[in-house]
């Protein structure tokens, strides 16, 4: 009996602090719904300070005079529109409703939590409080998942489950496209799904590595085998132009050694030979 009545004492200590959360997270989101319809109506009330409910009115409209945009309030002069408001209405963080009686068990610190940026963004169940920015749950674009890990588009955007990802604009260059950024751990994970294990890529790498190398010094070669034909085409050109055609006179009979010669007309060039 005693052991049940703690168990009871638990169970209900748990349930507590559960409907606790759910009713402060509740309580949050009220709070965010009545900032904005405050603003909104603070907004529309400086926007259209002379504009009435009935149809006879005519409403503002939205003009720039001299780089600055002022409200046509349609009484016969302009007001300054009000910018501060927006900048209140852009910081207002609008976040998707809890789902009331559904929590998550982090794969770090497993800890129960209702939400995060990870399982938001990426399907990953790792709270807030555990998320390693510069870590194990860094961002990679995915150029870099690519050549590192060998992988194509197909396993990325295609083979199940198709990976998460986020885009941000390119830091180098904002004319550039825009990037794929995503979640290092997914890409290691997707990497060893294809390849079977890490020591399979690292072979691959190699061998791809040594293809890229004999490429690199095929070509090398190609390149210097046309240069030493273009330095033999030159030089068989010169020696050609240089060269000319002996002309020999009358052949002289050597009786010793049973030979002839004859020079040339031109450059006295003596050549001796036999004659079979």
């Amino acid at each position: 009996m005693a052991a049940t009545k703690m168990e009871n004492i638990e169970n209900n200590s748990t349930k507590n602090g559960e409907n606790m959360e759910i009713e402060k997270k509740l309580k949050e989101r009220a709070e965010r719904n009545r900032q904005k319809a405050l603003l909104l109506k603070k907004s529309k009330v400086v926007t259209h300070p002379y504009t009435r409910d009935n149809s006879d009115s005519v409403k503002g409209r939205s003009i720039k005079v001299q780089g600055q945009r002022v409200i046509d309030s349609g009484g016969g002069f302009l007001i300054e529109e009000n910018d501060e408001l927006e900048q209140q209405m852009l910081k207002i963080r609008t976040e998707p409703d809890p789902v009331i009686g559904k929590f998550n068990e982090c794969e770090e610190c497993k800890q129960k939590f209702g939400d995060s940026y990870l399982l938001q963004t990426f399907d990953l169940a790792v709270c807030d409080k555990c998320r390693d920015k510069e870590g194990k749950h860094s961002l990679i674009t995915k150029t870099e998942a690519k050549q590192e890990y060998l992988l194509k588009d197909c396993d990325l955007d295609k083979r199940e489950p198709a990976l998460k990802y986020i885009i941000r604009k390119n830091p180098h260059n904002a004319n550039w496209g825009e990037m794929k950024l995503y979640l290092h751990l997914q890409i290691e994970q997707r990497a060893l799904q294809v390849w079977g294990s890490e020591e399979n890529l690292l072979k691959e790498k190699e061998m791809r590595d040594v293809k890229r190398e004999g490429a690199k010094i095929k070509k090398f070669n190609k390149k210097i085998k046309q240069l030493r034909m273009q330095v033999r085409s030159s030089l068989y050109d010169k020696t050609t132009k240089a060269s000319h055609i002996h002309e020999f006179g009358e052949d002289t009979y050597n009786e010793e050694d049973d030979t002839y010669t004859h020079v040339c007309k031109t450059c006295d060039y003596e050549e001796t030979y036999e004659k079979m």
